[in-house]
């Protein structure tokens, strides 16, 4: 928002939030409609074709952000070393607006005018005459209105809405209040009107000047004095006052506003290499959906916890395609911590692909791999997160160890950290709990903790009591009522389970999947993660189903390991010092998250 925000800041359908939509389902209808009652000379192909283009529109900034995401979190090429917060993104999370403006204005002069309503697919004299109109008038108009809107009045009430992101992004190019817009709008239509109302109009010219814009906001170019570079954009929203042109920097050099660093920072930024992490975390795809939810897919919802979208399933074909075919890890995310640089990687493989056994060989395969290209870099830790860690995949890892015995990076499960969460989150005073789910070292260790501090352990199971009490001295019991307040529960634990919980219990997962919420008179706590210091930075996505800045104990980890410099590993049967890791953890900066709902 505008610090003094101004008439029409808002978009007129803001209140309708994701319904937004629906403004163009009458025009949307009617050009159907249209196409098929009428006959071939009288059908409106421009009509027909305005949604379709839309889409497209919408596709092609996406592409863009994704490349432009992915590319960050490689760390290359990067122009601006600040991060990206979550402030960022929800303000840039309505960009698709401006293309809802398009839609409707772009039908509303189709039906005044009548003239595009039977354009050609191409005329000459028309493309032409659109390039002569966007380099003259347009770009040097531009420039204008945009040092005006840097005047003290404007920038107040509209423009520093748009500079309010220091780090730009593609599509920060379009983030501009309602007002702003209408402005834009109003300069672009000079080529698009001029070609209709002289008659030398196409859909080439209409629909690919709109693409161009599209094109140039998203991507700066190598030639310095007729396209810009995105170093130049970028200095315009650290400098401000200079590099003002559109997209076309000569008016600036005419002018003597380009910044003199332009042409240095750009070069500077071509020639910087990938980051060398210190720290990494590597993880994989949960559910088909779950590659929208990563840093480099849909941005709003990355900034948001993992939840099933049903919307969303005709595209999961596609992420699923193009999984079987990248046999490789990716970057997914890159921050940086005090001195520290770290990366999450993900490997191409989904959650119900690692119970399969026929994949664990390929599966290890890929995790081997990504440990080894992970020591060749420098990184000091990789801590392993989901499935990655499993013990009948590789037996918490130590199927590596034992393969690369002089290994120089330490890989971690955080099994520790993990514990520590768990027990820290058992209320005070509480004398018996329900113990529920697949047994793993980290249900061992929980469980005999338990017992060691005098607290009543009960299962649903004779055969877990009889698991259990090998490690516990039999002092684990077989529930015969279910007035435990307090459940311990981990992967396996079902709905009818559940169900025999009394109303307020507790649940507290030590899996690093969360158990279905299948009571709403009960309590669920997140699995064990941490709060991250406010001086992480660049965490501007949500790591699978948790809260915005929160971390799995697991990813936590790995990173207090580095901070500490500790040169162990921990993985197979080890257990690292659970209160020393906790203990360290809190010392820099990170908090236990607590009740989830």
């Amino acid at each position: 928002m505008a610090t003094k925000p101004g008439f029409l800041t808002d978009w007129p359908w803001k209140h309708l939030g994701s319904f937004k939509y629906i403004i163009l389902a009458p025009w949307g209808m009617q050009s159907i409609y249209r196409a098929a009652t009428e006959g071939e000379k009288e059908r409106d192909y421009t009509n027909l074709l305005i949604i379709p283009f839309l889409l497209w529109r919408a596709l092609h900034n996406q592409i863009w952000i994704s490349i432009s995401r992915y590319r960050t979190a490689k760390g290359n090429n990067r122009i601006v070393h600040r991060s990206i917060e979550f402030e960022q993104v929800d303000r840039e999370s309505n960009w698709d607006d401006q293309i809802l403006l398009n839609g409707i204005l772009l039908y509303f002069f189709n039906t005044i005018l009548g003239k595009p309503a039977f354009l050609p697919v191409w005329r000459t004299d028309g493309v032409i005459i659109t390039i002569l109109l966007h380099v003259g008038p347009v770009e040097y108009i531009y420039y204008w209105l945009h040092r005006a809107l840097h005047h003290h009045y404007l920038y107040s009430r509209y423009h520093s809405h748009h500079h309010s992101s220091i780090v730009t992004e593609p599509i920060t190019s379009v983030i501009h209040p309602f007002a702003e817009h209408i402005s834009y709008f109003v300069l672009f239509a000079i080529p698009l009107l001029g070609t209709v109302l002289n008659g030398t109009a196409s859909l080439a010219s209409v629909f690919g000047y709109i693409t161009y814009i599209d094109l140039m906001n998203n991507m700066g170019h190598f030639l310095h004095y007729l396209m810009y570079t995105p170093s130049f954009h970028s200095l315009h929203h650290t400098q401000f006052r200079t590099n003002y042109s559109l997209f076309m920097p000569f008016y600036d050099y005419i002018h003597g506003t380009v910044d003199k660093s332009s042409d240095a920072l750009y070069e500077t930024a071509l020639k910087r290499q990938e980051d060398c992490p210190d720290v990494v975390h590597l993880t994989h795809l949960t559910t088909p959906e779950s590659i929208f939810h990563l840093q480099f897919g849909l941005a709003s919802f990355a900034s948001r916890p993992q939840s099933p979208k049903w919307y969303m399933w005709p595209l999961t074909c596609w992420s699923m395609m193009l999984t079987f075919i990248f046999k490789r890890k990716f970057i997914v995310e890159r921050n940086a911590f005090d001195k520290f640089k770290l990366q999450a990687w993900a490997i191409p493989r989904y959650s119900i692909q690692y119970s399969l056994k026929w994949q664990a060989q390929a599966i290890n395969d890929l995790i081997e791999e990504a440990i080894l290209e992970a020591e060749s870099r420098g990184a000091k830790v990789l801590s392993l997160g989901l499935l990655n860690q499993g013990e009948e995949l590789n037996r918490n890892g130590a199927l590596f160890i034992e393969k690369y015995p002089k290994l120089s990076i330490n890989i971690v499960d955080g099994s520790s950290l993990a514990i520590a969460l768990v027990l820290n989150s058992i209320p005070k005073g509480t004398t018996e709990i329900l113990f529920r789910g697949s047994l793993s070292k980290v249900a061992y260790a929980i469980v005999c903790a338990l017992c060691q501090q005098g607290i009543q352990v009960a299962t649903f199971y004779e055969n877990e009591k009889l698991k259990l009490s090998a490690v516990t001295q039999n002092k684990v019991i077989v529930a015969k009522s279910f007035t435990q307040k307090v459940w311990i529960v981990g992967d396996g634990v079902s709905d009818d389970e559940q169900l025999n919980a009394p109303k307020g219990t507790l649940f507290i997962p030590f899996s690093q999947f969360p158990p279905k919420k299948t009571r709403n008179d009960a309590f669920y706590y997140h699995t064990p993660s941490m709060l991250a210091p406010p001086s992480l930075h660049n965490l501007h996505s949500c790591e699978n189903w948790l809260p915005r800045r929160v971390m799995s104990a697991w990813r936590v980890a790995g990173i207090v390991h580095a901070l500490e410099g500790w040169d162990v590993h921990e993985c197979g049967d080890t257990i690292f010092d659970v209160k020393r890791i906790l203990e360290a953890a809190l010392r820099h900066g990170f908090r236990p998250t607590t009740v989830s709902t």
